[in-house]
């Protein structure tokens, strides 16, 4: 795949934004103001609750964050250590048995977002093309997450958060991560964890960005949420990681019933086949840098637009190169770049390639203020004119967040996404591709106790 060639292509598209969202974004920035003048003397001037581990070990959430949720240097080592510092056992209740240790309290903090969003994007048919399109939205609760985590054992820990109503869907409850950790096995010095994961962790973890913006190519190879083991091992300078994951995503859930009626079991996994994925990791010269590979399979996609999922079991594979450092004290950059291969995805005997990339920088100015930049770039590839939804596959925005952090643990987020990506016109028999710019502005809170 020539991806310089496709850079330059999509460097040389013109950008333009309708009057109608230049006058919105205009009334938005406006609002974001008035609302942070006015949270700036409704908010308390001390918190009484804090996340899990500032709680557990009466310390201030800059202990671990840059600004929160992006972790420091401390903050990394806290997590490379298992989720613990040393006295971690100070704060469990004494029953005088050496093989207990509970937290002495329960440990659960909250995450919670609402925003209000302008955008150009919409709600449409791959079939007929109807829709809805709300240029103003206000999204509020965005989400709710409920978040625990404790060590329990000298080498075992826990970690777990479900989120209520995600993204609006009033009445549901989903469980993302949760996973068991051991960081020693049988005096190995091998580390596992095993759960419900994103295997994009590797790289980047989605959950500690400070854009709202995500990093697309993430969600769109599908590497994020799946269950599996992860073992972990340094050699010398080098990190490696392998893993397996029933690569299903986090779904299913299958009743066994061949034995008889009401047996107890259920089948997370649809098939026997198992998601392989590895990556190593070096630091030369204080750049943080790791290749990753995955192979694993999917089904192939079918029905309207490849909306649906069909019935055979197609390769599905993807290499990764990541780089990430620091310049100075208070800037860290970050960058990806994935190469997919979809054998068969669509047609029987086709591959299927594409690219993925984004590439950030993250500017902590003070205490209160912080500053992002965020670039998104993915190229369809062989999946361009299969008349199908990947051809969405398709963009090319930059995305600046400007985040005002009242207390240590509640920020605004001010955002703004810029679309390059050229819009297009149904070709096919269905609605698919960049039919509508994605040019957004959204203000909005964040907090986390």
């Amino acid at each position: 795949m020539n991806c310089q060639h496709q850079l330059t292509t999509q460097a040389a598209l013109s950008f333009e934004l309708p009057l109608t969202f230049q006058r919105g974004l205009n009334l938005l920035l406006l609002l974001s103001m008035l609302l942070s003048s006015l949270l700036i003397f409704l908010l308390p001037a001390d918190a009484e609750a804090i996340p899990v581990f500032a709680r557990k070990y009466k310390l201030s959430c800059n202990a671990c964050h840059a600004a929160f949720p992006r972790l420091n240097e401390f903050g990394q080592q806290f997590v490379d250590n298992n989720y613990r510092l040393p006295n971690w056992k100070d704060s469990t209740v004494n029953t005088g048995d050496d093989m207990l240790a509970l937290p002495d309290s329960v440990p659960l903090a909250i995450r919670a977002q609402a925003y209000v969003q302008q955008r150009e994007a919409s709600s449409i048919s791959v079939e007929n093309g109807d829709g809805e399109q709300a240029k103003t939205d206000i999204q509020g609760p965005y989400l709710i997450k409920l978040l625990s985590s404790a060590p329990l054992s000298d080498h075992v820990s826990y970690y777990f958060y479900g989120i209520f109503a995600e993204k609006g869907d009033n009445g549901t409850v989903i469980i993302e991560d949760a996973w068991f950790s051991h960081d020693d096995l049988f005096g190995s010095e091998v580390g596992m964890m095993l759960g419900q994961f994103q295997v994009s962790d590797l790289m980047f973890p989605r959950e500690t960005r400070l854009s709202f913006q995500d990093f697309m190519v993430y969600r769109m190879a599908g590497l994020t949420y799946d269950r599996g083991l992860v073992f972990n091992y340094d050699l010398g300078p080098v990190g490696l990681d392998l893993g397996a994951v029933n690569g299903n995503g986090i779904s299913n859930n299958l009743t066994i019933n061949s034995p008889g009626y009401k047996r107890p079991d259920h089948m997370f996994d649809n098939d026997t086949d198992k998601a392989l994925f590895a990556r190593l990791g070096a630091a030369p010269g204080g750049v943080d840098m790791g290749l990753f590979y995955y192979a694993g399979s999917q089904k192939n996609a079918t029905g309207a637009a490849g909306t649906v999922s069909g019935t055979r079991d197609t390769d599905k594979n993807a290499w990764g190169v990541d780089l990430s450092g620091k310049l100075g004290d208070k800037t860290w950059w970050f960058a990806q770049a994935i190469w997919n291969d979809w054998q068969g995805f669509i047609e029987v005997n086709q591959d299927y390639r594409w690219f993925g990339a984004f590439v950030g920088v993250d500017y902590v100015y003070s205490d209160r203020w912080t500053y992002s930049l965020l670039y998104n770039f993915t190229d369809a590839g062989d999946l361009d004119n299969t008349d199908t939804v990947y051809e969405g596959i398709n963009m090319n925005s930059l995305t600046a967040t400007a985040s005002y952090y009242f207390m240590r643990n509640i920020k605004a987020v001010l955002e703004v996404n810029a679309d390059f990506q050229k819009k297009v016109e149904q070709s096919g028999l269905y609605y698919t591709g960049h039919l509508t710019g994605e040019n957004y502005a959204l203000v909005g809170l964040d907090a986390a106790f």
